[in-house]
């Protein structure tokens, strides 16, 4: 037996890594995979949405479930809650799909801060040949109540050697989850790590994030990268809270002559994390890093380029929700023709859809807005040490600059 984890963490060479933009060309890959399966397809997604494409998924799985392969789909209890309806979950179960809820005891009434170490991970392998991994949910890109554009997203093609520890992670979440839920199981909670052969040219590792021994991985694999920077920085994502090393990091870089871009969402979702993640704006913004907010449609991504070389793409944002609770998984991939595409996505993301922050027009800002900003970053500081997530080394740096 391999003792989960030695595989984690470990570049491997010899993958094929393809990237994939939005539900538009992610759910037609997940299909045609679905289609010639012959075993197994596993999946796990936050969502599961009841609309077009998630009925596409749902029926595709059924089919093959049909035809004997064995289907497996692990969705979020808070996702599902709000997402997976009963005639899509009767669907599935009444088709042979085995379906699982992780951590599904949700109660408006009771409020426990284990119930945000929620399953936030987008993941998928077929027959244990082919896995794709992201932060692309099972849910229609135009599934986004007044944006007309549909919603930005990226997720990976993996096949090689890195589809060991992805088959490996999703067989032992499975078994923890049907044991936590007294269900008798035939995936072994210490399921043993089988080699794939290589099938590519790319060099790249699969992490995770857990609450045990992978708490930080994510987080120090993106501080690797970002201290060894030599000409750019770009990173997009939805949600960004970025604890004390992590802004320090990337003040470094561009005190260092570093050009830092960040690309953040400009369209409110969560009110207070909005009003929270902008008070670091003076901070970093004065330091040189560039602040660029899009606008254009809703920004679900969560990827990153270092001086086109080295790439992420995955489900973790950079805010203490990924980072300190949930369960996440990103692909890390050293090559430069990948990360090459992938900033050439993001600089045209940012030449279409996106407004620079000038720093002296948000220095010069309204009273309220600044007192906005404070008054959330505090509400969010206090929530955290409240639910005893992150310590000192998230909030060490102390209140942001005005």
């Amino acid at each position: 037996m391999r003792i989960a984890g030695l595989a984690m963490n470990r570049y491997t060479a010899g993958n094929s890594v393809t990237l994939l933009r939005n539900g538009a060309e992610y759910f037609p890959a997940l299909l045609e995979a679905f289609a010639v399966a012959e075993r197994e397809i596993w999946l796990e997604t936050y969502i599961f949405a009841d609309d077009a494409a998630g009925r596409r998924i749902a029926d595709a799985l059924v089919e093959a479930a049909v035809r004997g392969v064995v289907v497996r789909v692990l969705v979020d209890g808070w996702g599902a809650r709000h997402y997976l309806n009963d005639e899509l979950e009767r669907h599935l179960l009444g088709g042979g799909v085995d379906l699982l809820k992780y951590r599904p005891e949700i109660a408006p009434w009771q409020f426990r801060s284990h119930r945000l170490r929620r399953l936030h991970r987008k993941l998928c392998h077929v027959d244990g040949r082919i896995a794709f991994v992201g932060g692309i949910n099972v849910i229609d890109d135009m599934h986004t109540p007044g944006h007309k554009p549909p919603r930005v997203d990226f997720a990976v093609c993996v096949r090689g050697p890195l589809l060991a520890p992805i088959v490996q992670t999703m067989q032992r979440v499975w078994a923890i989850v049907e044991f936590t839920q007294l269900r008798s199981s035939a995936v072994p909670l210490f399921a043993d790590e089988h080699p794939v052969a290589p099938t590519g040219t790319q060099t790249a590792k699969f992490t995770i994030r857990d609450n045990l021994r992978h708490r930080r991985d994510i987080e120090r694999a993106y501080l690797a990268a970002l201290r060894t920077a030599r000409s750019e920085i770009v990173i997009a994502t939805a949600y960004f809270f970025p604890g004390v090393r992590f802004r320090r990091a990337l003040v470094a870089a561009a005190a260092r002559g570093v050009h830092v871009t960040l690309l953040l969402q400009a369209r409110v979702e969560f009110k207070l994390l909005h009003w929270a993640s902008r008070a670091l704006y003076g901070q970093l913004l004065a330091a040189g890093v560039a602040i660029q907010e899009y606008h254009r449609s809703f920004l679900h991504a969560k990827v990153a380029v270092v001086d086109s070389r080295w790439a992420t793409v995955g489900s973790s944002n950079i805010d203490p929700y990924s980072f300190l609770m949930a369960r996440e998984a990103n692909v890390f991939v050293r090559d430069r023709v990948f990360a090459h595409e992938l900033r050439a996505e993001l600089v045209t993301m940012i030449e279409s859809g996106a407004r620079p922050v000038p720093p002296q027009d948000w220095a010069q800002r309204s009273r309220f807005a600044k007192g906005l900003s404070w008054i959330a970053y505090g509400v969010v500081r206090v929530a955290m040490g409240v639910l005893r997530y992150g310590g000192d080394e998230w909030w060490r740096s102390g209140w942001p600059q005005r």
